[in-house]
């Protein structure tokens, strides 16, 4: 591979600085290599806030017309509004984002025709592999733009797969001058159209991609601040953060506390089995067991997953799950073109509150069954061996390899915890989820395995 483009390929989509990392040329390049593996007659391209957006789209549109492909350009978008665009016209598509990088970031995120997603080892590696021998070939954009207003459509698709019905609802919404700035409004606005009566606590909804007010990152909750203060100050029911390209969402209750996303893949789960009984649920491996438990006293299957938006798109596709769900705020729906969408998740948790005369904290309490750590970076030099010292260890606890390594020690009478110990792919970095029965139990696994991994 070309060492301009080892630099920015990741596990999952295309990453760098830009535009010292990622220009115009690299997108180009990448452009034309994304028809030789597609196949594509036609192409639908959309992008975010950032201030190098308009050039990578640009770019990435000209790559793909010197192929002699057509280019359908949806402008503004959110990554899922992508996705749904994919699905919809049946047409493979790139999306110009680096999500909730810093803003000197951008990247790139590619799906075949139906948002069937690419990764480096369903696609991505090809084409950057094919793209090195293209940055310097002459283009001559042969095929045709046409550029059209998604938003409508977007918003229909999603109302049809999550309507929300019920009670007044006080909902602040922070888009961290992301893309939810752009796709929260005309959402709302068709829910009041259809007779919801919900007021908006807008937080930084204008387009900004400098970010200035906070990282676009719910996953930080150093970012929820300014919206958990929100909710308490007006009294909301709930909030809502999104991520730079909203296709995660993280919830606030009405006390300003955050929601495990766990929690919401166990409430998300309750109502897909409720509409169709016996279904297949999808999550993974640093998501709470209590999904698990959830998803089986519903007469639904559970079935467990490695991390990773293209493992689990496959795992929903082969197993025919109806939802899946990610402890990191990912959130991934059948009826939704197997992707995952940030707005349809807020959507659900609205409908269930507006449905019932109970406070979100209230309505979350039997989905919140154990304590988390939340996921714990440690730097180390060999992630393979200390994984190997933890296995060593805990020899005599029960085991698995799915992601890294799982260690579950059942509910003795220390109290029941699991860990999960797993490698980052594109750092030195060993990623520690512990959850116990109580706080002591987590806190105490914890640091024992800490002790073990940072030596």
């Amino acid at each position: 591979m070309h060492p301009r483009f080892a630099a920015v390929v990741k596990a999952y989509d295309v990453r760098g600085r830009s535009p010292e990392q990622l220009d115009a040329s690299l997108a180009r390049a990448l452009g034309a290599a994304f028809v030789d593996e597609t196949g594509a007659s036609k192409a639908v391209v959309g992008r975010d806030m950032r201030t190098s957006s308009p050039e990578i789209a640009g770019a990435i549109a000209d790559g793909i017309r010197s192929r002699g492909a057509d280019v359908v350009d949806i402008g503004l978008a959110s990554t899922d509004m992508l996705y749904c665009a994919s699905g919809v016209l049946e047409l493979p598509g790139v999306m110009v984002t680096a999500s909730h990088n810093p803003p000197g970031d951008n990247g790139l995120k590619m799906c075949r025709a139906g948002a069937r997603p690419i990764g480096i080892d369903t696609g991505l590696r090809a084409m950057a592999e094919a793209a090195g021998d293209l940055l310097d070939a002459p283009t001559e954009p042969t095929g045709s733009i046409e550029t059209i207003d998604f938003l409508s459509t977007y918003v229909e698709t999603l109302l049809r797969i999550a309507p929300v019905h019920g009670r007044p609802l006080k909902v602040a919404i922070d888009a961290g001058n992301g893309m939810a700035g752009h796709t929260v409004p005309p959402v709302f606005e068709a829910l009041r159209s259809a007779g919801n009566d919900l007021e908006v606590i807008p937080l930084y909804l204008e387009l900004d991609g400098t970010f200035p007010n906070h990282e676009a990152n719910p996953l930080d909750h150093s970012t929820l601040v300014d919206l958990q203060a929100a909710v308490r100050a007006n009294g909301a029911d709930l909030g809502l953060a999104f991520d730079g390209d909203a296709d995660r969402c993280f919830v606030i209750d009405e006390n300003g506390d955050v929601v495990a996303p766990s929690a919401i893949t166990g409430l998300i789960a309750t109502r897909a089995l409720a509409v169709e009984p016996g279904a297949t649920i999808l999550y993974n491996v640093i998501t709470s067991k209590a999904v698990a438990e959830i998803v089986s006293e519903r007469g639904g299957t559970a079935v467990r997953t490695p991390v990773g938006h293209s493992l689990i798109k496959a795992e929903m596709g082969r197993t025919g799950a109806v939802f899946g769900g990610e402890h990191s705020g990912h959130f991934y729906f059948r009826d939704f073109y197997l992707a995952d969408s940030g707005m349809l998740a807020a959507l659900h948790v609205l409908g269930a509150l507006g449905e019932q005369d109970v406070r979100l904290s209230e309505l979350m309490a039997e989905f919140t069954r154990y304590v988390a750590s939340g996921e714990i970076n440690s730097r180390v030099d060999d992630a393979a061996a200390v994984i190997e010292k933890l296995a060593s260890t805990y020899a005599d606890h029960e085991q698995d390899r799915m992601d890294g390594l799982t260690v579950d020690g059942g509910a003795g009478e220390d109290g029941g915890w699991w860990f999960n110990v797993r490698p980052s792919n594109t750092e030195p970095l060993l990623r520690l989820n512990v959850e116990g029965s109580d706080d002591d139990t987590m806190a105490r696994v914890r640091d024992e395995v800490l002790a073990i991994i940072r030596g």
